[in-house]
């Protein structure tokens, strides 16, 4: 396997690169992480089954929407590849630790400045892509309420009930979510889409983001996000107020964009998550009056 990887990537170098080193990373409960070098260069190498190809493809491609965009620092795509029973990404490597304060800030800049880059009439992706490991549907939409209640919430409320966990019924739980969006028409935005914390760090050349999940849609799915699972420090979200304001009725949007992401959880991991999905849901009406 490691022979494989390192006749492909030698070809894409244009050089022969013999992997000498291989240190196993953090990398979440989804990929195996290495940092593989041949004592000149190193690389970050995400490795699944095979299976999981489609999954590094759409990574992949979300890298290139962000790195066409431009204001904020992602990883480089080297190589996309497979071995026998292996699929693996290859991008460049860089030391990391836990942004601060400073750099939190740079960070809320430079999202609202990709927040407001390229003109984009709908929301959707030019393909379907993933959340984790969890099919993300992106289908093109003109209105965003229907985008967001048909192709996040009920997808996922249907995917929750294949697997036995009934939180209501999606039809209703849909109508209610498309009701409080109704006269919600936000700029389509180029999303990371799954920007909770582990997904950011700093470097020596500022604030990286990685592991994108992208659409275009809401910016506020992006901030809700990194107010979930442990938040961000609070100079991120003044860096990005300074570029661009959020508006006004984002706080009564946050927990419904967030829903979403919990509901995710509850397929995956199922748990207290799913006590967390039932409170959202009834909290924020989405039953309907019965």
């Amino acid at each position: 396997m490691w022979q494989a990887i390192s006749h492909q990537l030698s070809d894409v170098l244009g050089r022969s690169f013999k992997i000498t080193e291989k240190e196993p990373l953090e990398g979440g409960d989804i990929n195996e992480c290495y940092c593989i070098g041949d004592g000149n260069e190193r690389f970050f190498l995400k490795m699944n089954d095979r299976e999981q190809l489609a999954v590094f493809e759409t990574e992949a491609e979300s890298l290139r929407m962000l790195n066409e965009a431009d204001c904020v620092q992602i990883p480089q795509f080297i190589h996309l590849g497979t071995t026998r029973d292996k699929s693996f990404l290859i991008l460049n490597y860089l030391p990391t630790k836990v942004i601060d304060n400073d750099s939190a800030y740079t960070l809320g800049q430079d999202l609202a400045h990709q927040h407001r880059w390229g003109e984009q009439a709908e929301y959707g992706f030019d393909f379907d892509n993933f959340i984790g490991l969890t099919p993300q549907p992106n289908k093109w939409r003109r209105r965003w309420c229907r985008f967001f209640a048909e192709q996040r919430i009920a997808w996922q409320l249907q995917l929750c009930k294949e697997k036995g966990i009934d939180l209501g019924n999606i039809d209703t739980i849909t109508s209610q979510v498309i009701q409080l969006l109704m006269h919600h028409q936000p700029k389509p935005s180029l999303l990371h889409g799954d920007l909770w914390h582990g997904n950011t760090a700093l470097t020596v050349t500022g604030p990286i983001i990685f592991d994108p999940a992208s659409y275009w849609g809401d910016r506020e799915c992006d901030i809700a996000m990194t107010e979930l699972f442990g938040g961000f420090p609070s100079s991120f979200y003044e860096g990005y107020q300074s570029v661009w304001p959020l508006d006004d009725g984002y706080q009564d949007r946050r927990d419904l964009y967030n829903l979403y992401h919990v509901l995710n959880h509850c397929n995956l991991f199922g748990g207290s998550y799913i006590a967390q999905a039932e409170h959202i849901i009834e909290r924020l009406g989405l039953l309907g009056s019965g």
